[in-house]
């Protein structure tokens, strides 16, 4: 079974990865709020990467029969959702635009999902082409 997703679909992945997290930079760089409101957004931005790349990856290493252990993969879950809350009760109570509230949740999500994405293309192509170091381990 050839798991090793095509070029096209790894160059969207950055492509969708690079313009979300870079909308949602510049989007605070040029907003009209306090330094500590932007570094709000920018630490639950940067947490929930983190986040998501931790669920998939103990999502997928459960899959593959590799030893997960239940607090890890608890943990992931919940901060994975934990940040998408931060996110939405930030802006909740954000005295921003409706525009401005929505452009920062597709961009987050939009990071977040193309993260994902990324990540699963980069286990796949290790998948395929495993390190002298990985196969010594084997």
């Amino acid at each position: 079974m050839n798991t090793k997703p095509s070029n096209a679909f790894i160059a969207a992945s950055w492509v969708a990865l690079l313009a979300g997290v870079a909308a949602f930079i510049i989007g605070l760089w040029n907003a009209q709020m306090q330094l500590n409101e932007k570094g709000y957004y920018f630490a639950t931005l940067m947490y929930g990467l983190f986040a998501a790349i931790s669920l998939q990856k103990s999502v997928r290493d459960q899959l593959e029969g590799i030893p997960v252990t239940g607090i890890y993969y608890g943990l992931s879950w919940f901060s994975t959702l934990l940040s998408v809350a931060m996110l939405t009760v930030g802006l909740w109570n954000a005295t921003l635009t409706l525009s401005e509230k929505g452009f920062y949740a597709m961009s987050f999500l939009l990071s977040l999902f193309a993260a994902i994405a990324v990540q699963k293309n980069t286990r796949d192509n290790r998948g395929q082409n495993p390190t002298p170091e990985a196969t010594a381990l084997s």
